[in-house]
């Protein structure tokens, strides 16, 4: 360790790592930057009373494959036909998702490991969390998939295989 300190690779790799989350958040504020430029250009459109299939037509000549889908203009062309004037997206409703809390990940990880063959259901009439929440904390939290009606890693080792 001392020797990559010294030859000064550490920082190197630090400031590479840094540079690339640079450039990574510059692409994702240049995609949305565009996506509001192509919402403008939706409206400018409606204003001049063309139809969504022209709209996209000229949006696909413009930007070529950069442009948004054809869905997404349609319903941005049929949003400023019925009145709205912000090319801004509307934030969304609801709340986020709470059930993949840590508390809830143990909870799911003490009931697999009580008995393995319970289904995804019984897990969840026993821990009393939602069926997909259970689902969602066994496969993104703890790795973990069905096999052969029993609950194991998703990785499996080469004596696991062979059990």
């Amino acid at each position: 360790m001392s020797i990559l300190v010294s030859t000064g690779l550490v920082e190197s790799i630090v400031r590479y790592c840094c540079l690339c989350l640079v450039v990574f958040c510059n692409l994702v504020t240049f995609a949305m930057q565009e996506n509001i430029e192509q919402r403008y250009a939706i409206k400018f459109c409606v204003k001049l009373n063309k139809s969504a299939t022209e709209t996209f037509a000229s949006l696909t000549e413009a930007y070529g494959d950069a442009n948004i889908s054809r869905t997404v203009v349609f319903k941005w062309h049929k949003a400023f036909k019925e009145g709205q004037e912000n090319a801004e997206a509307d934030p969304r409703s609801g709340r986020p998702i709470s059930s993949t809390n840590y508390k809830n990940v143990q909870v799911v990880r003490a009931v697999m490991a009580t008995d393995r063959r319970l289904s995804v259901r019984m897990m969840a009439e026993e821990t009393g969390l939602d069926k997909n929440a259970v689902h969602r904390i066994l496969t993104d939290h703890l790795h973990m998939r069905k096999i052969c009606a029993k609950v194991v890693p998703k990785n499996l080792s080469v004596e696991q295989k062979a059990n």
